[in-house]
């Protein structure tokens, strides 16, 4: 039986499809599977390869432009697209932004809006995959998802998205992206060393800061909004659940940091409602309609500003 469980544990780091939902057994509750995981935690650790290979201004530039485009692709489009279909676009660019997200290391496109829907349906309440309030900070930042109970995808929560093959393959496949990601910033680093040493950088270091520190970095912004925009802020609306706004979590996640609000207006694409309110994935969004490849942006409904006490 110990066997089994190591090759099936080895089998998810490569095809996300060896789990099904309904596997978990009653006992995996909270238990962490520490070698599912175990790439997981490498990642963090190859965080301190800065030590060695030290910083250099592309690199460190590459690590922040990575954090802010893959951001993008998480918050406008794994959370507002997949998760609420809060606008609409053609399948090449769901396909595109899709391949985007999948380099976060944040799983599939389908698993995402999977337990995303999951947490709207239950927030803070039985139920819900990552609440702050029941289950504790560490538990809704980092811990849910190394518990075998959260790995599979519920697929039929997600039959909107699971009819197109491509994104059950980026869905199956969900390390194949990061890797390539990691590949390529390795091979831009040996690249740029080899004809612009004067930039200072190398493979290895580009590596670190372009793909593991920004990763890494990424993660714990998505990740804020599960354990900390259920605790810091304000609520604007009773929306049932410990929901808030906060202007730092939303510069820090390009606009989710108004929390309250989507929670009150789920199916709204923008979720700072006021104009000052700064949300940078819908102006991001905003900038794709004019340029024609998203469109039917929903608005913020009338009842939502009436209802508003500040």
């Amino acid at each position: 039986m110990k066997t089994r469980g190591l090759t099936e544990n080895l089998v998810r780091w490569f095809d996300a499809g060896a789990v099904r939902t309904g596997d978990a057994p009653p006992e995996a509750g909270k238990k962490v599977e520490w070698l599912r995981v175990t790439p997981f935690v490498v990642m963090h650790g190859a965080c301190l390869g800065a030590i060695w290979t030290g910083w250099s201004p592309v690199a460190v530039g590459v690590a922040v432009g990575l954090y802010f485009v893959r951001m993008f692709a998480i918050t406008a489009f794994y959370h507002r697209y997949f998760s609420h279909r809060t606008f609409s676009t053609s399948r090449a660019a769901q396909f595109a932004f899709a391949v985007l997200g999948a380099s976060a290391v944040q799983r599939g496109p389908l698993w995402w809006a999977a337990h995303h829907r999951r947490h709207h349906r239950f927030s803070d309440q039985p139920g819900d995959p990552h609440s702050a309030l029941r289950d504790g900070f560490w538990w809704s930042h980092i811990g849910w998802i190394t518990s075998r109970a959260s790995f599979a995808t519920d697929v039929e929560a997600v039959g909107d998205l699971a009819k197109f093959p491509e994104l059950r393959f980026l869905n199956r496949f969900d390390t194949l992206v990061p890797v390539l990601l990691a590949a390529s910033m390795l091979g831009l680093g040996m690249i740029l060393a080899s004809f612009a040493p004067e930039l200072g950088t190398s493979g290895m270091q580009m590596l670190v800061w372009g793909f593991f520190i920004s990763t890494v970095a990424l993660f714990h912004g998505t990740c804020s909004i599960n354990s900390l925009a259920h605790k810091m802020g304000r609520q604007r609306y009773a929306t049932g659940d410990e929901s808030r706004n906060s202007l730092t979590l939303a510069l820090i996640t390009l606009g989710e940091g108004w929390h309250n609000n989507h929670h009150y207006c789920p199916g709204a694409v923008r979720q700072g409602f006021r104009w000052w309110e700064i949300d940078v994935s819908w102006y991001g969004l905003t900038v794709l309609s004019w340029l024609g490849i998203v469109w039917d942006l929903r608005p913020v409904p009338a009842h939502a500003y009436d209802a508003s006490h500040g």
